[in-house]
C-alpha cells in the first residue's frame, strides 16, 4: 500500500481525535489539554518529546541517523467564538470554538507521525530526522506581542532544521484537492490603533469643542480613499478599520475616539507605504485641533514559499493523488505566523481543500469541514517529508 492507502486505514482514528479536540477547544497559549494529547501520541510512538515550548507547544523528534532535519508544523489554538453547529461533537467550552480547522491540523500531524514512524520501523525512511511541531497561539499574540511561532523560534524549535512544511485546511476549497504556489502566498499583517483626542462640549454648542468623532470619520475616509492612489496597481495592500469606540452620550461631543484596524501587505515596501499613508491621513487632523496618537504592531511577516521546497512537495503529492487534483494556489490576504518559521529556514505552506457540499467560511460560527480530507493531509505531509529527506541529503 502507498502512504495514502495506509493513511486511509487510520482515518477513523483521525476523525475521533479531531472530534475530541473540537469538543474541547482551547484559546491561544491555553492549549494544555490539546498539547497533552499530542505529546502522549508522540511518546507512544517512541519519539523524543519536549513540552511547554513557547508556553504550551510540543516538539517531537523522529530520529533516523545523520541527514536533513525536516520540520512539520500544526497549530493548536481555537477562537473566542460561540459555535452554532448542531452536529454531535459541538464545542463543550462556552464561547470557544475550533473555527479555523486547527483541530484537523493536529489530527493530521498525528497521522503523519504514525505513518513516518512505520516507515522508520520498516527500514524505508531515508536517513535524517523529522521534527513535529504542535504550535500554540497562531491566532493572536500575547502580552509581549509574540505569537506561538515567534515564541517557539525564540526557544530553539528551528535549530538544526533544514526545511519546514505547513498545511492549512481550506473550508471553502474543493475537498480532496491540494493547492501549492511558490513565492508570496499569504500576507503580512500589522495591527493598527489610532487615538483621536478632541474636546468635549454640549452637542448644541459644537463650536465650543473639538469633535473627535467627526475628525475620526474624516481620517478613516482619507485613509481608505488614499490607498488606491498611494500604491501601484501592480502592488497588493489593504488598510482596514474594524472597530471604532468613542463618545459618552448622544448630546455630548466625543472627546476621544479609538480606532483599531489592520494593514496587510506582501512586501516591506508596500508595508512602509501603507504606514506612511496612515500617518499622513490622521496627522492632518492635528491642524484642526485634535491630538493624534498612532500605535503599530505587533505584526506578522508574509508567508513566502521557497520554490525548491514547494516543487518537491508537489512531486511527492503527485505520487498520491491524480495530477488534476493538484492545483495552483492564489495569494490571499489572510496572515499566518508560519512565516516566522519559514523566514530563516526554507519552507513551504500549502492548502488542503476540505469544503462540505455547503462550504463554511473560516472564523464563522458554523465553520466545519469534510473530514475525509484528513488521511490526505496526513499522507501528503508524510510523503513530503520523505521526499525532502531524499532530495536535501
Amino acid at each position: 500500500m502507498n502512504l495514502l492507502e495506509r493513511s486511509k486505514t487510520i482515518a477513523e482514528d483521525l476523525v475521533i481525535i479531531r472530534r475530541d479536540l473540537h469538543q474541547h477547544p482551547e484559546l491561544s497559549f491555553q492549549e494544555t489539554r490539546t498539547a497533552s494529547i499530542a505529546s502522549a501520541e508522540m511518546e507512544r510512538l517512541g519519539l523524543k518529546v519536549k513540552t511547554s515550548v513557547g508556553k504550551t507547544g510540543v516538539v517531537a523528534d523522529l530520529e533516523n541517523g545523520d541527514g536533513p532535519v525536516i520540520c512539520l508544523r500544526a497549530d493548536m489554538d481555537a477562537l473566542p467564538i460561540t459555535e452554532a453547529n448542531d452536529h454531535e461533537f459541538v464545542s463543550q467550552n462556552p464561547g470557544i470554538m475550533h473555527a479555523c480547522g486547527h483541530d484537523g491540523h493536529v489530527a493530521g500531524l498525528i497521522g503523519a507521525a504514525r505513518l513516518l514512524t512505520e516507515e522508520k520501523h520498516s527500514g524505508s525512511l531515508p536517513s535524517g530526522s523529522i521534527r513535529f511541531l504542535f504550535q500554540p497561539s497562531e491566532e493572536c499574540t500575547d502580552e509581549d506581542g509574540l505569537s506561538g511561532a515567534m515564541r517557539m523560534v525564540q526557544e530553539g524549535a528551528m535549530e538544526g532544521v533544514t526545511a519546514v512544511v505547513g498545511l492549512h485546511i481550506g473550508g471553502n476549497l474543493p475537498s480532496g484537492k491540494l493547492f501549492f504556489a511558490s513565492g508570496p502566498i499569504m500576507a503580512g499583517a500589522e495591527e493598527v490603533t489610532v487615538n483621536i483626542t478632541g474636546k468635549s462640549s454640549h452637542a448644541a454648542l459644537p463650536n465650543s469643542g473639538i469633535d473627535a468623532l467627526v475628525l475620526a470619520a474624516q481620517g478613516i475616509v482619507t485613509a481608505q480613499q488614499g490607498v488606491s492612489r498611494n500604491l501601484s496597481p501592480m502592488d497588493s495592500g489593504v488598510l482596514t478599520f474594524g472597530t471604532i469606540h468613542g463618545g459618552t452620550a448622544s448630546n455630548v461631543l466625543a472627546d476621544l475616539v479609538t480606532l483599531e484596524g489592520t494593514i496587510r501587505f506582501f512586501s516591506e515596501e508596500v508595508r512602509k507605504k501603507l504606514e506612511d499613508h496612515l500617518y499622513n491621513s490622521f496627522r492632518m487632523l492635528e491642524t484642526l485641533g485634535a491630538q493624534v496618537s498612532i500605535e503599530l504592531g505587533p505584526h506578522y511577516l508574509p508567508v513566502i514559499n521557497n520554490t525548491q521546497i514547494t516543487n518537491y512537495l508537489k512531486a511527492a503529492s503527485a505520487d498520491l493523488i491524480e495530477e488534476a487534483n493538484i492545483l495552483p494556489l492564489k495569494p490571499m490576504m489572510f496572515a499566518e505566523d508560519f512565516s516566522f518559521f519559514s523566514s530563516a529556514i526554507p519552507g513551504s505552506f500549502f492548502w488542503l481543500g476540505a469544503a462540505l457540499p455547503e462550504p463554511r467560511m473560516h472564523h464563522s460560527t458554523n465553520f466545519d469541514f469534510d473530514e475525509t480530507c484528513l488521511p490526505i493531509g496526513a499522507a501528503t505531509l508524510a510523503a513530503g517529508a520523505i521526499k525532502l529527506l531524499h532530495e536535501l541529503d
